[in-house]
């Protein structure tokens, strides 16, 4: 059975979608923007501040489910421009411990809002 994750620690969704779902011990996060939910707008900065902004909505969204970013299996992390990688990998770095989580992390053409960063996770409940 499906069971519904939401927040306010993090940005309401923008559209017919859940900011995560629960299907047993497993829970699917929505890709998440860099948007402060508190302002509703991105931080100031370039893809750091926007990585680290991404990573605690998606933390917020964990917590919210009584799990967190130990609990990640797998990552996916989109990005609008790959020479980004590298400061985008050190701020993820900060979120995540060995053993480390599966990831992808590809390239599109452009993301939400002119976004720079969306991340979107899988984690198995404690």
């Amino acid at each position: 059975m499906k069971q519904v994750i939401s927040t306010e620690k993090a940005p309401s969704a923008i559209g017919p979608y859940s900011q995560a779902i629960q299907v047993g011990k497993m829970i699917y996060t929505s890709g998440q923007l860099p948007v402060d939910p508190a302002t509703g707008s991105f931080p100031e900065g370039g893809i750091k501040e926007q990585t680290r902004q991404s990573l605690l909505n998606v933390k917020a969204i964990l917590e919210e489910a009584g799990a967190s970013m130990e609990n990640v299996v797998k990552t996916t992390v989109f990005m609008a421009d790959m020479s980004d990688f590298a400061d985008m990998n050190a701020v993820y770095a900060e979120f995540f411990s060995e053993p480390y989580p599966a990831r992808s992390a590809v390239a599109v053409k452009t993301l939400p809002k002119g976004a720079s960063v969306e991340i979107e996770v899988v984690a198995v409940m404690p």
